[in-house]
């Protein structure tokens, strides 16, 4: 094998290890669904066909034959039948589970970076855009799993009534000090992994209880 070929190989698969899931479709769901979004006023709008934006958890909804984004700055909250979102910091969140009046919440979004990199290592491309709308032309890939979307989880909790980025240094800043020792003895655990939503829970209950 070609020692070029090879190291495109090798970084396909550590990308691949990295992305919680990857997905042929830039929405979350495969077809646009019902869905009531709470605006900032307080007034509940239903909408027939909505989704959520990969690229930036936002609200996307038809109009006609078209698709547009909307305002996010004018968007609470939006409830689809399996999950609830909640509007964190221009994108939609959905709440993974409670303890008390702490949450947690995780945003998804593809990585573009990735996603065009990958793209631009099949010479079969001859056009692509990554604007407000993805569109890709003239475009011959081997295999389903070269136009997959890596897509990541991004967390945060809800905790003492402020959002924190579930992440090593954002949550040490944010302890007693009487809780620092009790929360690296839990991340330091073997099978303790940022991009768990269980073992992320599992950190939430603890600093929970000790507050």
């Amino acid at each position: 094998m070609k020692p070029l070929l090879s190291l495109l190989l090798l970084l396909a698969s550590v990308v691949s290890l990295h992305a919680q899931k990857r997905t042929t479709m830039p929405t979350q769901y495969r077809e646009f669904r019902p869905s009531v979004i709470t605006l900032k006023d307080g007034r509940k709008l239903s909408q027939p066909l909505t989704n959520i934006f990969l690229k930036n958890s936002s609200l996307l909804y038809l109009s006609g034959t078209l698709t547009k984004e909307a305002n996010m700055d004018n968007i609470l909250s939006v409830d689809f039948e399996d999950r609830s979102y909640i509007n964190l910091n221009g994108q939609l969140a959905y709440l993974i589970d409670s303890v008390a009046a702490n949450r947690l919440y995780c945003i998804e979004l593809f990585d573009l970076d990735t996603y065009e990199r990958n793209l631009r290592n099949n010479n079969n491309i001859t056009n692509l855009s990554l604007g407000e709308q993805i569109s890709t032309t003239s475009i011959d890939l081997n295999t389903e799993e070269d136009f997959k979307f890596p897509v990541f989880r991004h967390f945060y909790m809800l905790y003492q009534g402020e959002y924190v980025k579930m992440h090593e240094r954002d949550i040490w800043h944010i302890l007693p000090k009487e809780q620092r020792h009790m929360y690296k003895s839990i991340i330091s655990q073997d099978n303790f992994s940022w991009t768990s939503p269980e073992c992320l829970m599992q950190l939430l209950r603890a600093i929970t209880s000790n507050q």
